[in-house]
């Protein structure tokens, strides 16, 4: 039910303006969003930020540095070293130096992690769509806009 924020926190005055209700209902939503994805990703062992390193190693297609991935998170991930390690360990990931200078270190999507995305991508793909399929294409195009809009000035260069 649209406007219901203030009533499901149980809010005894209205919002004070158009502002904090926004960004409350984001905050909130972000929220609940984040723990159906979590969710999700725990029930095959991984974490949302794991999850999100084996994308980008998926989506780049080649060794990368570390730095390279901790710039494309998603979420502000400030233990990047150790959780490369974390994946490394479970044998999602493996590192490679760089042959050229040997302080860059390079990681690389193994076969499991492949295998791993493979078999999250039915059902990340059943969520999406069970927490958006009250917006249609208009509608998602709009958040999409809205959002980029909001975050802007908040992400760096």
């Amino acid at each position: 039910m649209a406007g219901d924020l203030g009533q499901r926190i149980g809010k005894r005055e209205p919002f004070e303006t158009k502002e904090e209700e926004a960004l409350l209902n984001l905050v909130r939503t972000a929220d609940r969003v984040q723990a159906r994805v979590a969710r999700l990703l725990k029930e095959h062992g991984l974490t949302p930020a794991q999850y999100n390193v084996l994308r980008i190693l998926r989506g780049l297609g080649r060794p990368t540095p570390i730095l390279e991935v901790a710039e494309r998170m998603l979420t502000e991930t400030p233990g990047i070293t150790g959780l490369i390690d974390r994946l490394e360990k479970l044998e999602l990931v493996r590192r490679q130096r760089c042959e050229h200078d040997r302080r860059v270190i390079f990681v690389v999507l193994g076969p499991k992690g492949a295998d791993m995305l493979a078999a999250l991508e039915g059902p990340t793909a059943e969520l999406r769509s069970a927490l958006l399929s009250g917006l249609d294409e208009g509608d998602l195009s709009t958040l999409i806009r809205l959002l980029d809009r909001v975050r802007e000035p908040l992400e760096g260069p």
